[in-house]
C-alpha cells in the first residue's frame, strides 16, 4: 500500500474506500467486509446520511478483534449548513458520535457553499448564505480550532480550487493537509494536482470511476463513460484487469489518494487489489491522453436562479 505522510507523520493510505451513495445496512456490510480484505482508509460525511452505520461497522469490527482503531484511516466532512463557527464544533462532535469514534483522521470543509442552518438541500435561491455573510476563513478558524483539541488530527477541504486556499492561507489560515476534488483521467486538473504536490496538501480523488450511480440531479444523457472509453478497455485487457482496476490504479500511481465506492464483496477485492497494479509508462501516457476537463459534478446544484454561487465561481474565480 502507498500512503501520503503528513508532516507529523502520520500516514494516509492512499486507497481507501468511499461511503456516498451506500444506504443503511449496505454501508455497515460494505465497511465490515472491506475492513476484512484489508480496507483501511474510509471516506465518510455527515451529508451521505449513513455516518451511523459506519460506525457500527468500525465498534463491531474492533470488537471482533478485526482491526485497531489506531490502524483505521476515518475522513470525514463538515456540510454546508453548518458554516456558522458556532456550528462546526457541535457537527463534528455528533459525527464522533456517529462514527463511534473519539477523533477524527481527517475532517473537511465539504464545498466553499453555505447554506441557511436549517437547510440540507436546497430548493431555492433564498436558502444559500453568501460568503459575505459567511466568509470560507471564519469557517476554517472553527475547524483549526477543532484540529488544535484533538477532535481532528488534520484538517482540510472539498472542492477547493487554488484561489480559495491561497486565500485562506493569505487571510492567516493554517494550510489546507488535504483538497479532496473530483479527478479521473477525463479531469485530470494538473495544476491543482501540481499545486498540491508542491505544498504538502494531499490531493484525494472522488468518482475516479465516473460515478455511475450518482443521483439523477447529477447526470446528463450526453455524459461520457469513462469505463467503457476504448483506451481503459484496451489497456485493461492488456493487463488482466478491469476498466475500473486500471483507473484505481492510474490514480494511485500518479500520486492522488482515490476513494472508489462498491458493497459488492467481489468487486471490494477488485479495487482493492488494483491500488498495488502497476500500469506502464506508455499506458500512464495514454491515460493521460484522455483528459477533457469534464466534470460530473460540475456544481451547477449551487447555481440556482438567486443563488449567490456560480459554476464559474466555485471553479474558475
Amino acid at each position: 500500500m502507498k500512503y501520503f505522510t503528513f508532516a507529523n507523520g502520520d500516514k494516509m493510505p492512499l486507497f481507501g474506500l468511499g461511503t456516498w451513495k451506500s444506504n443503511d445496512r449496505d454501508a455497515y456490510k460494505a465497511v465490515r467486509e472491506a475492513i476484512r480484505i484489508g480496507y483501511r482508509h474510509f471516506d465518510c460525511a455527515a451529508r451521505y446520511e449513513n455516518e451511523k452505520e459506519v460506525g457500527e461497522a468500525f465498534s463491531d469490527a474492533i470488537a471482533a478483534g478485526e482491526v485497531k482503531r489506531k490502524e483505521l484511516w476515518i475522513t470525514s466532512k463538515l456540510w454546508n449548513n453548518a458554516h456558522l463557527p458556532e456550528h462546526v464544533q457541535p457537527n463534528l462532535e455528533a459525527t464522533l458520535r456517529d462514527l463511534q469514534i473519539e477523533y477524527i483522521d481527517l475532517y473537511l470543509m465539504h464545498w466553499p457553499v453555505a447554506l441557511k442552518p436549517e437547510v440540507i438541500f436546497p430548493a431555492k435561491g433564498d436558502e444559500f448564505l453568501s460568503l459575505d455573510e459567511i466568509p470560507l476563513i471564519d469557517t476554517w478558524k472553527a475547524l483549526e480550532k477543532c484540529h488544535k483539541m484533538g477532535l481532528a488530527r488534520h484538517i482540510g477541504v472539498s472542492n477547493f480550487n487554488i484561489p480559495k486556499i491561497e486565500k485562506l492561507i493569505a487571510q492567516g489560515g493554517m494550510t489546507p493537509e488535504c483538497n479532496q476534488v473530483e479527478s479521473h483521467p477525463f479531469l485530470q486538473q494538473p495544476k491543482l494536482f501540481a499545486y498540491c504536490q508542491e505544498n504538502h496538501i494531499a490531493y484525494t480523488a472522488y468518482s475516479p470511476l465516473g460515478s455511475q450511480d450518482r443521483p439523477a440531479r447529477l447526470k446528463k444523457e450526453t455524459d461520457p463513460l469513462i469505463l467503457e472509453h476504448p483506451t481503459v478497455m484496451d489497456i485493461a485487457k492488456e493487463t488482466n484487469s478491469t476498466p475500473g482496476q486500471v483507473l484505481i490504479a492510474w490514480a494511485v500511481q500518479r500520486g492522488s489518494a482515490v476513494i472508489p465506492k462498491s458493497s459488492n464483496p467481489g468487486r471490494l477485492r477488485q479495487n482493492f487489489a488494483a491500488a498495488s497494479m502497476d500500469l506502464s509508462a506508455d499506458q500512464m501516457e495514454r491515460i493521460a491522453a484522455l483528459e477533457k476537463g469534464f466534470r460530473y459534478v460540475d456544481g451547477s446544484i449551487w447555481a440556482l436562479e438567486g443563488s449567490p454561487y456560480t459554476v464559474e465561481s466555485l471553479w474558475n474565480e
